[in-house]
């Protein structure tokens, strides 16, 4: 049998928020209630999403919470000679090509797909005359693309109709967050991927990547993602408010009553690593909530900022 290995993925974009820490507390504990790993990777590919101290708060944010992880931290800044050499042997296969197209070009001549606009091809037999590349893409088909995930159920997309030729590497050297996570989730050996329901969508286009890579496939389970009084998702973006490291109980508890368990009376106020083994005990995937989106708590969806 495959021994579990889980993991948790922030972009140090700033302090962790409610919604990182349903990622982070619901990951830990399906890890831990399987008896497996839990590792700590920090998708600081793209140097404009970096928050200066965001790494060093997010680490001692874990501790604080008793989400102590397994094995050394692994900062995707660092691996970029891996992600190189899996762009080299896309390249290789002749299923990457070199792409001229401004994102208001393809916003003005691509039908609406998914996430905006779908890439038209316009590069995809070569650069037009005097145009330079601004990124490299990755051909998609039309068949469909469909995993099994445990918590939201049946999901396909026909990555053709739906996305588009997608980037794999941009004209500033950074690469995608599909060809890291595909990479580095094979290279660390992830068995089993639970993350919020925001990167359903993003699951096809990296299944496709492990194909085309000869990579193993992952399980999936999407968690729901916390949203504020506007249905938004929580983030720097939406002023959603830091979590309180001094006082772990607090969101912990938060976190347990949003992913549908409760902690027993006796718990109130407990230590929190009491309560996250309570929660590891307990933990049964069945009983999440079957939805992509709930609201956060309200004094924990916003700073109150106009």
């Amino acid at each position: 049998m495959t021994t579990y290995r889980g993991r948790f993925a922030p972009t140090p974009s700033g302090p962790l928020h409610f919604g990182s820490m349903v990622a982070a507390i619901g990951s830990f504990l399906d890890a831990r209630a399987h008896g497996g790993a839990w590792g700590l990777r920090i998708d600081d590919v793209d140097p404009l999403r970096v928050a200066e101290g965001a790494v060093d708060s997010i680490l001692r944010c874990l501790e604080s919470f008793a989400l102590q992880w397994d094995g050394p931290v692994v900062l995707q800044s660092r691996r970029g000679d891996a992600y190189h050499a899996a762009l080299h042997r896309l390249h290789q296969a002749g299923v990457t090509f070199a792409c001229a197209c401004s994102r208001k070009q393809i916003g003005e001549e691509g039908i609406a797909g998914l996430e905006g606009a779908v890439y038209p091809g316009t590069c995809r037999d070569g650069l037009p005359q005097g145009r330079a590349a601004r990124a490299q893409r990755v051909r998609v088909n039309d068949s469909p693309i469909g995993f099994e995930d445990a918590l939201q159920g049946w999901i396909e997309q026909e990555l053709a109709r739906d996305i588009g030729d997608f980037v794999l590497y941009r004209a500033d050297r950074v690469y995608s967050y599909h060809l890291v996570c595909a990479v580095d989730d094979a290279e660390e050996g992830i068995t089993d991927i639970v993350r919020g329901a925001d990167l359903i969508d993003s699951t096809p286009r990296q299944i496709y990547l492990q194909q085309l890579l000869g990579l193993l496939q992952p399980a999936y389970l999407h968690l729901p993602v916390a949203v504020n009084q506007q249905g938004e998702k929580l983030s720097k973006q939406t002023l959603a408010q830091p979590v309180e490291p001094q006082h772990p109980w607090k969101t912990i508890d938060a976190v347990l009553r949003f992913l549908g368990l409760m902690l027993p009376g006796e718990y109130a106020r407990a230590g929190a690593t009491d309560c996250l083994q309570w929660a590891a005990a307990n933990w049964r995937r069945e009983a999440l909530p079957r939805r992509r989106a709930l609201p956060a708590p309200a004094d924990h969806a916003d700073n109150g900022a106009p």
